[in-house]
């Protein structure tokens, strides 16, 4: 007769003491091994921060520190003029300043907002479900991919003319709503999610929308976390100067730009302009990391 197997099964731990045991079963690295990766990772971390770096110290420089020649990543002598400038600067504009600044908000929330929730509902029926074109209809999400946004621009242009939304805030929010890149994020992590888990929502009577909204919204914030980040920076960055021509609906880039178009005379300015362009997708990212980190780590220890 055979022995039947009998499964040993695993106690039940804790999240900390899974780590640990994770952590003690990982191959050991030598000392020297860790100090080379640290360097190297200390390397291209600073790599990676000089431009933001060059961004602050440029904004505080004094106009002759500016064009010293090589650039410097310090200031001798720094100074706030550059950003009184700008207020100075704002009070010749046509329509108040705060009057930019309220529509590129509005415009990131609206069209940030809008993305997650229109990419993340179109991807639920092509991870989870079966249509007839649901391949066709991936594979163009998946060329669109391919364009860039310059060759797009005039078919876009004419779409929005027709539809009569010019000079209006949907001509903003609109193409940041409609993103190929969030739905193909979304549809590639939600087709991880199990099956048996959805139909086990199903058995107890749960509909489709409340599924998307209490089980699949939640398994999938990494996904939607990351989008909000780089939605957000998009539309923030974005000018709209060829759907925008009423100076009411311009948003806070355009004025800027406005406030920095005097020449060399105003580089100080322009750095200061650039630094204030960087803060809010900065706090952005800082605000959802730690989800994002959070999520990522305790998707990472199985059981």
């Amino acid at each position: 007769m055979e022995k039947s197997k009998t499964a040993v099964k695993k106690p039940h731990l804790s999240l900390k003491e899974r780590w640990k045991y994770r952590k003690k079963n990982e191959l050991n690295r030598s000392m020297g091994g860790n100090i080379v990766v640290f360097l190297l990772l200390a390397l291209l971390g600073a790599f990676m921060a000089l431009p933001v770096v060059y961004s602050i110290v440029q904004a505080f420089k004094p106009m002759e520190e500016i064009f010293i020649f090589p650039p410097r990543f310090t200031v001798q002598n720094p100074t706030g003029k550059n950003f009184k400038l700008i207020g100075q600067l704002a009070d010749n504009l046509w329509v108040p300043f705060s009057r930019y600044l309220f529509n590129s908000v509005f415009v990131s929330f609206a069209g940030t907002l809008g993305n997650v929730l229109i990419s993340s509902m179109a991807a639920y029926p092509l991870a989870k479900h079966d249509f007839p074109g649901k391949k066709v209809l991936f594979q163009l999400v998946t060329i669109s991919l391919l364009f860039t946004g310059g060759v797009i621009e005039l078919p876009r242009y004419i779409v929005m003319a027709k539809l009569h939304i010019i000079n209006t805030y949907w001509a903003l929010i609109l193409p940041a709503v409609a993103s190929s890149m969030g739905l193909f994020l979304m549809k590639q992590f939600m087709e991880q999610l199990s099956n048996s888990l959805l139909e086990a929502a199903r058995m107890d009577g749960m509909t489709e929308f409340k599924i998307f909204i209490k089980i699949v919204m939640p398994l999938v914030k990494p996904a939607w976390l990351t989008q909000i980040i780089f939605a957000f920076q998009g539309v923030w960055s974005m000018t709209g100067g060829n759907y925008i021509y009423k100076e009411s609906l311009k948003l806070f880039p355009t004025a800027l730009a406005q406030i920095q178009s005097g020449g060399i005379s105003r580089a100080g300015v322009a750095a200061a302009a650039a630094l204030i362009m960087l803060i809010p997708p900065v706090i952005m990212f800082l605000v959802t990391q730690s989800s994002i980190m959070e999520t990522m780590a305790h998707a990472g220890i199985k059981e």
